[in-house]
């Protein structure tokens, strides 16, 4: 059975890791059960890497820095985990994954594009979700919704502004890629968002033959 590579994109508090389980849960009754794995921390050495991208004492680390930290997170986890499960046919699915870097680094904090896509392809090796879900949500709300949390990290606390200019580049990142990224509203009920994105893996994911 062939793999098949799913991404969950979007801003922080647009509701990832509860559409991952649920979409995980979903894909268990349809007979595809799959691996659910974040970026960045989805390996041991990942884990490290992501404790010092995220910890709000390194404020004056600079955006080519945490571009290619991402990077050689990204890099680990492609070798260690997604390739892997790829290759004995398991259904991933990613919270983040290269889009992250174009829509953070890139139009978040500016960094070229071209050099974000060399990066990418340094890490990854080419390797490019089957289908990438991008869970829409309005700034203001995302970070209400991460308010709750004892301490925002050093990404989420960057501000409205910051993730304005995210949330559009996951928009541009959309029109650019159609065939590949799709945009679904995270605003509203749980239930109703995953039902969208339910439909929509049914769609492209190939069955059990």
């Amino acid at each position: 059975m062939k793999g098949f590579f799913i991404t969950l994109e979007g801003p922080d508090g647009g509701g990832k890791t509860t559409q991952a389980k649920l979409l995980l849960e979903f894909l268990e009754e349809q007979g595809r059960p799959g691996l659910h794995t974040v970026e960045p921390g989805g390996t041991e050495i990942g884990r490290a890497i992501r404790a010092l991208v995220l910890n709000p004492r390194w404020r004056q680390m600079a955006s080519r820095t945490e571009l290619l930290l991402m990077a050689a997170d990204r890099a680990q986890h492609v070798a260690e985990v997604i390739r892997p499960a790829l290759a004995a046919g398991q259904v991933v699915v990613c919270e983040r994954y290269v889009d992250s870097s174009l829509a953070y680094q890139g139009y978040g904090l500016g960094e070229d594009l071209r050099l974000i896509d060399q990066a990418n392809e340094l890490a990854a090796g080419g390797l490019l979700p089957d289908l990438t879900i991008v869970l829409d949500v309005e700034p203001a709300t995302a970070l209400a919704r991460t308010a709750c949390r004892t301490q925002r990290d050093r990404i989420e606390g960057r501000g409205l502004e910051f993730q304005a200019r995210v949330r559009e580049g996951y928009q541009k990142l959309c029109a650019a890629f159609p065939e590949r990224m799709h945009l679904i509203s995270a605003e509203g009920d749980v239930k109703a968002v995953h039902r969208r994105i339910a439909e929509l893996v049914a769609s492209r994911i190939p069955g059990r033959g």
